[in-house]
C-alpha cells in the first residue's frame, strides 16, 4: 500500500532524482520502469483479496488529501542501501496508517515488521543500490534536499511486486509525471 504525493511534489521529487544521478550517485532516475514513482509505503502484504482491496479503498479514500512535509535526509544500510527523503507524518497520517494496519492484519497474515506501527519510518525513497560502497555524500546532493517542502498526499495505490502491476487505492491516481 502506498500514497502518493501531489503532481508539482511528483515532479520535485523527479527533479531530486534527476540532479543526484547528475552527480553521478546511485538514484531513482535510472529506474525506467513505468510503475516507478514517488510514494511512501504504508504496507506489504503477499495477497490483497477484493474484499480487503475494497475496505482499503474505501479507507484510503476517505483520508485523502493528506497534509505532510518532507524534512530532511535518511540514509538506511543493509542488504540494499537506501538514501530517502524524511516524511514528517502528522496524527492524521500516523492515525491513517494505523488504520491500514488494522485491517491488514486480519485479513492478511504475516506483514513486514518494519512497516508496523511504532517501528515504520515514513520516507519518499530517492536512490537505492545494493553495492555496498554506495555512499551518497551531502556536498554532492542537491540543496533542495536540505529545505523542508510542504506537500500533501493526494492518492493511494497498491503494487504487485510479481506482475509488476499497479491498481488505484483511492484518492486521485493521476498517470505519473516522470
Amino acid at each position: 500500500m502506498e500514497l502518493l504525493p501531489d503532481t508539482a511534489t511528483e515532479m520535485h521529487v523527479r527533479e531530486m532524482w534527476r540532479m543526484t544521478a547528475a552527480a553521478g550517485l546511485p538514484s531513482l532516475a535510472g529506474h525506467r520502469h513505468p510503475t516507478n514513482r514517488p510514494h511512501m509505503t504504508l504496507a506489504t502484504c503477499e495477497d490483497l483479496r477484493p474484499p480487503v482491496r475494497a475496505e482499503l479503498t474505501a479507507l484510503l479514500d476517505a483520508g485523502l488529501p493528506a497534509p505532510f512535509r518532507l524534512d530532511g535526509l535518511l540514509r538506511f544500510d543493509g542488504r540494499t542501501r537506501v538514501l530517502a527523503w524524511s516524511v514528517a507524518a502528522d496524527a492524521e497520517i500516523l492515525e491513517l496508517h494505523r488504520r491500514v494496519w488494522e485491517v491488514l492484519v486480519p485479513a492478511t497474515g504475516r506483514l513486514n515488521p518494519l512497516h508496523a506501527p511504532g517501528r515504520w519510518i515514513p520516507h519518499v525513497t530517492l536512490a537505492r543500490s545494493r553495492r555496498t560502497s554506495a555512499r551518497w555524500p551531502d556536498h554532492l546532493l542537491p540543496t533542495a534536499l536540505c529545505e523542508p517542502r510542504e506537500a500533501t498526499f493526494t492518492g493511494a495505490r497498491s503494487y504487485d511486486s510479481t506482475t509488476r502491476t499497479v491498481e488505484s487505492l483511492g484518492g486521485e491516481n493521476p498517470p505519473p509525471t516522470g
